[in-house]
């Protein structure tokens, strides 16, 4: 029989806040792939792998870890998702954004996400920072299909998906850091397969700056909870007819782990500022 996914958010929550002890999260910050080096930064550490967690599954992807840590992270109390899990590995969009709900469910307010994304813009080279202004959902799913969980509102306002005001901090710690920073439109396709030209070419003129496969049914369960969102893209390639090489997973790792350390800066700067 399936569990409902109010009594899954509650089990899931239940099973985290028994390792946490007193530390209560403010913020959540999941990683994407080779971003996984912010995690070794969090102090006194608290780790819980992935599989111990109520309908949390192995993540199935290289660069990817697998577990939740939790603890501080420039003196803000901070629980970091250490490998996401993506619809294309066959997971239906209520577990993709399980973990949003459950630390919207932890007493978590600011979700921080991060990920790999193909270059689309014509100046992005691999490497580029960007700062995601806004999104378009072409993985044709929603995790807020079907009976509303509880703590969900049933029709989101996606007007401003991530946050203003986050966006103006992550701005102004880029520009006092000198770390190139840039903004733009994110598009979340399904995969596991990269987009075609032709795709591209159709991404480039509906307004997207970045393609990937991840990060957007978080942040729509999110926003259905009231959550504030916060994300970065790490450009590890250009996108399919804008790069004279094929692309490949192992590029994507390389540049993630090369741009980590700005990266973490970044996210480091905000939390500074939220504490």
């Amino acid at each position: 029989m399936d569990v409902p996914a109010s009594e899954l958010i509650r089990r899931a929550a239940d099973a985290v806040a028994a390792q946490l002890g007193g530390l209560r999260p403010r913020v959540a910050i999941i990683l994407g792939s080779g971003l996984g080096s912010l995690a070794d930064a969090v102090q006194s550490a608290i780790r819980i792998p992935q599989s111990a967690i109520p309908g949390f599954p192995e993540p199935g992807v290289t660069g990817h870890k697998g577990e939740l840590v939790a603890g501080t992270l420039e003196g803000v109390p901070v629980v970091v998702q250490n490998g996401r899990f993506h619809l294309y590995e066959g997971h239906p969009p209520d577990v993709a954004a399980l973990p949003a709900r459950v630390f919207h469910a932890l007493g978590v307010a600011t979700l921080i996400l991060t990920n790999a994304a193909g270059g689309i813009r014509p100046t992005f080279r691999p490497g580029t920072l960007m700062l995601i202004a806004d999104h378009i959902n072409l993985m044709w799913k929603n995790p807020l299909i079907g009976p509303v969980a509880s703590g969900d509102e049933r029709f989101p306002d996606m007007s401003d998906p991530y946050d203003a005001g986050l966006r103006k901090i992550a701005r102004a710690v880029a520009r006092d850091a000198r770390i190139p920073l840039e903004e733009g439109v994110y598009a979340g396709l399904l995969g596991p397969s990269y987009e075609t030209p032709a795709e591209v070419r159709m991404l480039q003129r509906i307004g997207a700056d970045a393609v990937g496969m991840s990060t957007v049914p978080e942040v729509i369960a999110a926003r259905a909870r009231g959550m504030h969102c916060l994300g970065f893209s790490t450009i590890t390639n250009l996108a399919a007819g804008l790069s004279p090489t094929p692309l490949a997973h192992a590029e994507v790792l390389e540049v993630g782990k090369r741009v980590a350390g700005q990266l973490g800066t970044l996210i480091k700067g905000v939390l500074r500022q939220l504490g």
